[in-house]
């Protein structure tokens, strides 16, 4: 079914629609949740919270042209306000490992096929030497695919600073790869 139709049909309450929805989406969704909060099982919980505002919201649901990019900043916003509240919350009292349950999933996690490819097991790592800004930008850019004046508009700043920034991101990105590798950047 193509994004259209099938947004047609989640903003007439279609439940299929949305199963649908979901099932195109989550792994993005999931994707743009763990490069922001770095860690899978906040990201899974973020990544949810995310669904559950487009849930609320499936009757502003926005054309299919733009629906992708506003999936993005929501996605992006959701991750930030967590992070946020994450710095002012305590954090929870450790459990020793001896006690914690062991919960195992027979099909491979996320996390496990990713690393499975050497590529990009180096793009990953890559990406975490980034500052926070660069790998923002690589992520919107080269991840999920916006345009530059999608990004212009998400990040609220001028098209040639995200063309900069772009570029800066991916020498940024080029020298961590190499330095990887073991080659001089």
């Amino acid at each position: 079914m193509d994004l259209p139709e099938l947004l047609e049909r989640c903003r007439r309450g279609d439940e299929l629609a949305w199963e649908a929805l979901v099932r195109r989406y989550q792994a993005r969704v999931y994707g743009l949740a763990l490069h922001y909060v770095r860690d899978a099982e906040e990201a899974r919980d973020v990544a949810q919270e995310i669904f559950v505002r487009i849930y609320r919201n499936l009757g502003k649901l926005p054309d299919h042209e733009m629906f992708l990019p506003w999936l993005i900043r929501l996605g992006r916003n959701l991750c930030v306000d967590h992070l946020r509240r994450a710095k002012v919350r305590p954090s929870g009292s450790a459990i020793p490992i001896e006690d914690a349950p062991v919960l195992r999933d027979a099909a491979p996690t996320p996390e496990a096929a990713f690393a499975t490819d050497d590529s990009k097991r180096l793009i990953h790592e890559a990406l975490q030497r980034l500052s926070a800004a660069n790998r923002e930008m690589i992520l919107l850019k080269e991840i999920e695919g916006l345009e530059l004046k999608e990004i212009a508009s998400l990040l609220g700043l001028p098209i040639g600073t995200v063309k900069s920034r772009s570029n800066r991101a991916r020498v940024e990105l080029a020298r961590a790869v190499l330095s990887l590798q073991g080659a001089t950047p």
